[in-house]
């Protein structure tokens, strides 16, 4: 999850692609991609990030119409002054549904599926 602090901001502060759905495609390459060179991806990857990209655009931020934070939050992240007033508005609590609802979107994949324990 260090790792994934980052993403936040839309990709380190810059207000590209939200990190919730950057996040919830590095999980998806985590369950289904290949461990070493020897072998190969389960197909299921691709079926399951169009999954992911396609339901978090038509059900997560269908309100927003982007998957853009920028578009999203409304803010430009390297303003600082506006950076701070995003954390005391209602924006804040949009990004938090956000990534929520994401996560719950992952968990319902995975559970399709039977867990490789790694």
């Amino acid at each position: 999850m260090k790792a994934m602090g980052a993403f936040g901001g839309g990709l380190g502060g810059n207000g590209e692609v939200c990190g919730a759905i950057v996040g919830a495609l590095a999980v998806m390459g985590l369950r289904f991609s290949r461990a070493s060179e020897d072998e190969k991806d389960d197909p299921k990857m691709w079926s399951y990030a169009h999954e992911v990209l396609e339901r978090f655009q038509k059900e997560i931020a269908k309100n927003h119409g982007s998957i853009l934070c920028r578009e999203i939050a409304r803010v430009n992240w390297k303003d600082r002054e506006q950076a701070r007033s995003y954390y005391k508005s209602e924006k804040a609590l949009e990004c938090a549904r956000i990534v929520g609802d994401t996560a719950v979107l992952v968990g319902e994949l995975l559970e399709r599926v039977e867990f490789k324990v790694l």
